[in-house]
């Protein structure tokens, strides 16, 4: 039996494995990602936060997402780019849990999120005339403050229930620090916190799955039901964005959870999955409402010219 006691707090992360010419391309991409993610998730956030036309209930649910996509790419982008500079393949266990819960609370809120999006449309196509009682400040108030208070509880909990347990390896089988991994440093008997975990993971996923289900078929109905095309049209679009992302996060992370199961499979596909999960979601997230939904994209465009203008007056009086 491992000895508990000498355990250390540093743990040892499985690295990148690259060959010598790839590791500074390898950072300078990621790091280009970094930004690219940080600066479209905030321009998303700032616009609709600075345009009083867009506070509206559907705006500001989707308010949450780039806030969640930068818990998500914060947590694990900064660790990989270290990583890739000094080819650093350790972590201190603290900072470790710390990364992990944030990155679960980015999974989870995730769902969340995109559950509650899903709901606010339903309601605004299924029943337009009760949309404004339905969807009002307090409802969606409460809403979202269910979802982040749900999710930051869950993920507490089963953070505690491993905390709980003495680690006797320091080895972590992943690029960067999830439960699952944190998990399997320990030696003693983690029943209870795979049932915790398998239950969370199976509760989420069927309400969320279930209730955006049966509002896109609801939602089907209504539309086809509906006689003028421009409003069928509309509407339709909007939810094809919405099950583009949802469809894109689960399959995404499908793949990762089925990478961990399967003992016979190439440690770095399961690298691979684990960290295209999360860069993926964070940079599609704002380009496809960014891009898809006109009153943001206009309104970006125009905060963009603001932004850019007052520099060029600048740059003008220096020349």
């Amino acid at each position: 039996m491992n000895d508990i006691s000498n355990v250390s707090s540093i743990l040892d992360l499985q690295g990148y494995d690259l060959p010598p010419g790839t590791v500074i391309p390898a950072f300078i991409f990621a790091t280009l990602g970094y930004i690219f993610i940080v600066f479209c998730n905030l321009l998303l956030l700032s616009t609709i936060l600075l345009n009083k036309s867009l506070h509206e209930p559907m705006h500001i649910l989707l308010l949450n997402l780039p806030i969640n996509d930068l818990i998500g790419s914060t947590a694990l982008f900064p660790h990989i780019i270290k990583e890739l500079l000094w080819d650093t393949r350790t972590i201190p266990f603290s900072t470790c849990v710390t990364q992990a819960f944030f990155i679960h609370i980015y999974i989870t809120g995730a769902v969340f999120i995109l559950t509650a999006m899903a709901y606010d449309r339903y309601v605004a196509i299924c029943r337009p005339m009760r949309y404004n009682t339905i969807m009002n400040n307090s409802h969606l108030m409460k809403i979202i403050s269910y979802f982040w208070v749900t999710n930051i509880l869950m993920i507490a909990v089963l953070f505690i229930l491993l905390l709980r347990l003495p680690r006797c390896r320091s080895l972590l089988t992943h690029t960067y620090c999830d439960h699952p991994s944190l998990l399997q440093l320990i030696c003693v008997n983690t029943t209870i916190n795979n049932i915790y975990g398998l239950m969370t993971v199976a509760v989420c996923q069927t309400l969320s799955v279930s209730l955006i289900l049966f509002t896109y078929i609801q939602i089907l109905i209504a539309c086809f039901r509906n006689k003028r095309s421009d409003t069928r049209s509309k509407a339709l679009q909007t939810c094809a964005t919405h099950l583009i992302v949802f469809i894109t996060f689960e399959c995404l992370g499908l793949f990762t959870i089925i990478s961990y199961r399967l003992t016979d499979i190439s440690p770095h596909f399961r690298r691979f999955c684990g960290v295209i999960a999360m860069i993926v979601p964070p940079t599609l997230n704002p380009l496809v409402y960014g891009l898809k939904t006109k009153e943001i994209r206009i309104k970006a465009f125009k905060f963009l010219q603001e932004k850019i203008n007052p520099l060029n007056k600048i740059n003008v009086l220096f020349l």
